[in-house]
């Protein structure tokens, strides 16, 4: 360990990290080239090359040219993948059906609250429950 000081295993570190981050760029860059609708396939092609020939000027030319359109892809996917995990929720706890009116649990939660609050007896509230399941 003598041979190695610690700053030079600072510095190793820092270089390590940086490749990596370069890397999840570089993927991050060709998985957006390949999923993008707007760019036929020559320029899927040719920005391809670019960014393998001349990996660093391709992937800065490229956050340059289409990095907006980049973070607008990225948000219509996120929000894609929200609207569907959404409709997975309401699908599973069965209340996909929200803007046809109340759901019997909605309903027994307004009667239990009405025969909390002494509005309703405790036999209206079997009653309109036995309707309500019915």
């Amino acid at each position: 360990m003598d041979d190695y000081p610690l700053l030079n295993l600072f510095w190793t570190m820092l270089w390590f990290f940086l490749w990596i981050l370069w890397l999840f760029l570089l993927f991050k860059v060709v998985t957006d080239i390949f999923r993008s609708h707007d760019m036929g396939g020559w320029g899927k092609a040719g920005w391809t090359a670019f960014v393998i020939l001349l990996p660093y000027i391709g992937v800065l030319v490229y956050l340059i040219a289409r990095g907006k359109s980049m973070g607008n892809r990225d948000r219509a996917l996120a929000m894609q993948a929200e609207s569907g995990f959404q409709d997975y929720i309401r699908k599973a706890a069965g209340t996909e059906n929200r803007d046809a009116g109340p759901r019997h649990v909605d309903e027994l939660a307004r009667l239990a609250d009405l025969k909390n609050s002494g509005a309703i007896s405790e036999d209206e509230f079997r009653v309109a429950k036995a309707k309500l399941l019915a």
